[in-house]
């Protein structure tokens, strides 16, 4: 069968065996969440984790384009310390149908588009749980987002389809990642002075005492953080879920969406 013009190959093959989700599950889910996901994903170097296998074989990660991809795939030259990548751009449906068909389970995006690469658009902070649970997740969720509307900011948030939760915000493409960094490290440590018992900057697992991780380092030239709608390669075929704050209270994990309930 084809979708968006695409030929779904192996369209019974199980990529996701603990649910038995099939391949064209799966490209029928990016098929169905396009109209949703292309905005996220528009003039953004992506890479693709991929699972050509299933989620129980070997994955990987995937940022230049691949030489077989059909001319219709759109690409970027990206500068690199090594010299240049060919990454890919996803516009729409059609390039989004090939790639699912390609095995590809997570989608993840610069936080820059491809007219100026080292200018981000968008600000995002990982908070990245320890030992804590999903209740002080979504506490913590609230602080950060209160911080950033304190900021002058719109937060909006995102569950993860993993453990933690995303809090990012759309900013002017005025500063370039080294500035953008440094302020979003400025903020994480005003949060982890503020909330101490709550936060940690600690990149080393060691040292952070069971507190959520505010992980601020994605805002970064060639960093990326997962597109929302985007699935994961777990068990459960969960999927990274924007939704609005007034939802957050009754959320009770951040792998609550998956593809088969969303």
């Amino acid at each position: 069968m084809k979708l968006a013009g695409t030929e779904i190959t192996n369209p019974e093959k199980i990529l996701f065996p603990q649910k038995q989700i099939t391949k064209l599950q799966l490209v029928e889910y990016y098929h169905k969440v396009a109209e949703k996901m292309l905005p996220y994903l528009k003039n953004r170097p992506l890479t693709l984790h991929r699972f050509p296998n299933g989620i129980d074989a070997d994955g990987f990660y995937q940022k230049n384009a691949s030489d077989y991809f059909p001319d219709f795939i759109k690409t970027v030259q990206v500068k690199t310390e090594d010299g240049t990548n060919t990454q890919i751009i996803c516009n729409d449906k059609k390039t989004l149908v090939y790639l699912a068909n390609q095995g590809t389970i997570a989608f993840h995006i610069w936080l820059s588009q491809k007219d100026m690469l080292n200018k981000p658009n968008k600000i995002v902070f990982d908070l990245d749980p320890s030992e804590n649970s999903f209740e002080d997740i979504k506490k913590a969720a609230k602080i950060v987002g209160d911080y950033m509307r304190n900021q002058g900011q719109e937060p909006k948030i995102m569950t993860t389809g993993q453990h933690g939760l995303h809090v990012w915000a759309s900013i002017r493409r005025t500063k370039n990642f080294d500035e953008i960094k440094e302020i979003a490290k400025n903020h994480a440590q005003n949060l982890e002075n503020e909330h101490p018992e709550l936060f940690t900057t600690s990149i080393r697992k060691n040292k952070r005492n069971g507190k959520i991780f505010l992980d601020y380092l994605r805002n970064a030239y060639a960093q990326t953080s997962v597109c929302p709608y985007s699935v994961r390669a777990n068990d459960t075929a969960s999927v990274a879920m924007p939704i609005d704050w007034k939802s957050l209270d009754d959320l009770k994990s951040a792998d609550a969406f998956t593809i088969i309930n969303i």
